[in-house]
């Protein structure tokens, strides 16, 4: 593309910025008589177009341009605020941020970074946009379900990145990586099904977190709902219907997986896989139109947004978990496929899945390739249902211990045949 090509189209992403942060500030503003509209569309516009410009001459003469421009336009911002803040009596800053900002997006369009400016500047119009909402949410949360996120923040976006992912301890068996992401996925999970119930109800709350929660682990969603059985205040009926539609999101998943890795094996999982997914479906449907639909929001809704404490407890059975699977591999060798299907599936079923679809690429046959998966997901299967009974107690657990049992038998059958 000709160079003054490049930059006219540089420099009209930068001016489209300005209008799109100028014509929300001017929106508001458009009551206003003439003159006393402060900053607007004009002006954020004109902001845009510096900015691109500085973009631009900044590859010609210096960066520090853009430094000098922007020191330049925060004074006199400054000055424009300390004048119209007393005639106002109004201290807020935000048109002359949003101004500041729409300078350096309208820069980086001007340097080229076209896809993050524009993506930029249409955050920065919603932010401006959003007032009444934003602070709408911010005036409903109170001080737990603030620090509960600040909590999860803090596990997830801090502590998360820090930890090495690679093994440790006997055969390598425990990433501290992986089990610290599981942590913080049981957490997220918990944390987002309460705010879940809180705006949707209990109903609409608990069967998205179910499903939704189950896309990134049935097994951590299992562990919530569980533990809110075991308060004992909500419809354990319905808890258990949330249980079985999160364990049922496996097999769709766990299908695609290896399909995608060895297309033949989709003939061999349709059949154990869907009847499976059936099995379940049937009496979580069937549990969810028997369930009490009269149950109030609040009986879900734990004291504490974020049950750091149970997501902890569950990662230290994880690292008991790997490391007995990977103690009876290395015991027992390669009578290997099924015997490390059996074992990998308490814990995930997707990594053995993978695992042992590459190998069906290979030398391993496909029906043992798929015999080897049915057993994880079963195994995976009667662990979540051990889970539902020893954390959610023996009235909960029946209701996703049958159907588990029945599905898990019945998809051995067909696998095996």
């Amino acid at each position: 593309m000709d160079i003054e090509l490049q930059w006219a189209w540089r420099l009209t992403v930068a001016l489209a910025i300005g209008l799109m942060v100028g014509i929300e500030r001017g929106w508001k503003g458009r009551e206003a008589s003439e003159g006393e509209r402060g900053i607007g569309l004009r002006t954020l516009a004109l902001i845009g177009l510096m900015g691109g410009l500085c973009g631009l001459l900044s590859d010609l003469l210096d960066g520090l341009l853009i430094g000098l421009v922007f020191v330049g336009l925060a004074v006199l911002l400054g000055l424009v605020y300390r004048v119209t803040s007393r005639a106002r009596d109004d201290i807020g800053l935000t048109t002359e941020v949003a101004a500041l900002v729409t300078f350096l997006l309208a820069v980086l369009a001007g340097l080229g970074h076209l896809a993050l400016a524009a993506a930029g500047g249409v955050v920065t119009a919603a932010l401006l946009g959003y007032k009444g909402r934003l602070h709408g949410w911010l005036r409903a949360l109170n001080r737990a379900e603030l620090s509960a996120g600040l909590k999860l923040l803090l596990i997830s976006v801090v502590l998360l990145p820090l930890l090495p992912n690679r093994g440790y301890g006997p055969w390598d068996a425990l990433n501290p990586y992986v089990i610290w992401w599981m942590v913080v996925l049981i957490a997220a999970i918990s944390f987002v099904g309460y705010f879940a119930v809180r705006i949707a109800g209990a109903r609409a709350g608990t069967l998205f977190t179910a499903v939704f929660g189950g896309l990134a682990s049935s097994t951590a969603t299992t562990l919530n709902l569980a533990r809110l059985a075991r308060r004992g205040q909500a419809d354990r009926r319905l808890l258990a219907a949330g249980v079985l539609l999160a364990c049922a999101t496996m097999f769709p998943r766990m299908v695609l997986v290896a399909t995608l890795i060895h297309a033949p094996l989709l003939g061999g999982l349709v059949l154990p896989a869907g009847a499976m997914i059936l099995l379940i479906l049937a009496p979580a449907f069937w549990l969810l139109h028997t369930s009490d639909h009269s149950v109030d929001r609040a009986d879900l809704l734990p004291a504490n947004p974020l049950e750091l404490r149970s997501a902890l407890l569950f990662g230290a059975l994880l690292a008991a978990v790997m490391l007995l699977g990977r103690t009876l591999t290395e015991w027992f060798g390669d009578a290997g496929v099924l015997a490390l299907a059996a074992a990998s599936g308490v814990a995930d079923v997707d990594a053995i899945t993978l695992s042992v679809a590459h190998m069906a690429e290979g030398e391993l046959a496909v029906a043992t390739a798929v015999l080897g998966i049915v057993i994880a997901s079963g195994v995976n299967s009667l662990f979540k249902a051990g889970l539902a009974i020893g954390i959610g107690g023996a009235e909960f657990g029946k209701w996703v211990l049958v159907p588990m049992c029945t599905a898990t038998a019945v998809g051995l059958m067909i696998a095996l045949m």
